[in-house]
């Protein structure tokens, strides 16, 4: 496991320094404006350089890259992700659900459930949070987001 050390820098964002299963130090700065510097150690020279500055947007598509949105390692195919009490999880949908083509609203999954539907993922579209009127076609990948129970719930509601 990964070890994550969070810091305030007053005036600038904060700081998390994160040591890696592999033994790779990295440094990531989250500015207050959005902006996040990647910083890597470098042993030889015994100091951090910066190697990437990214925008709050740009960021924000690298963490979807990095955490799976848009493509998920075979291996990984059930996979759950588990933060506190906070479950993220990849579920298929088939052809015979009782949800398959009908819209997020029409199921009405936040207010039946409490759980977020936070991507759907069809061949090579991917739909970064859907709104109510997204469609759940047969074969869609949806990644969702919710205590297990209320991931249960929407599970229940689609199959």
């Amino acid at each position: 496991m990964s070890v994550v050390r969070e810091s305030d820098l007053i005036g600038i964002g904060k700081k998390y320094q994160i040591e890696t299963e592999a033994g790779d130090n990295m440094v990531v700065v989250i500015h207050d404006d959005g902006r996040r510097e990647l910083y890597r150690y470098d042993e030889e020279e015994s100091e951090s350089r910066c190697v990437m500055t990214l925008s709050d947007e740009e960021s924000r598509q690298v963490a979807g890259i990095i955490g799976g949105l848009s493509y998920k390692p075979k291996a990984l195919e059930t996979i759950e992700v588990a933060l506190d009490d906070l479950r993220i999880e990849w579920y298929k949908v088939e052809g015979k659900f009782e949800g398959a083509n009908k819209t997020i609203g029409e199921l009405e999954v936040r207010q039946r459930t409490g759980a977020s539907i936070i991507a759907g993922i069809l061949g090579e579209n991917t739909v970064i949070n859907p709104g109510p009127d997204y469609v759940i076609s047969p074969g869609t990948t949806l990644v969702i987001a919710g205590k297990k129970n209320n991931i249960k719930l929407l599970k229940e509601i689609l199959l």
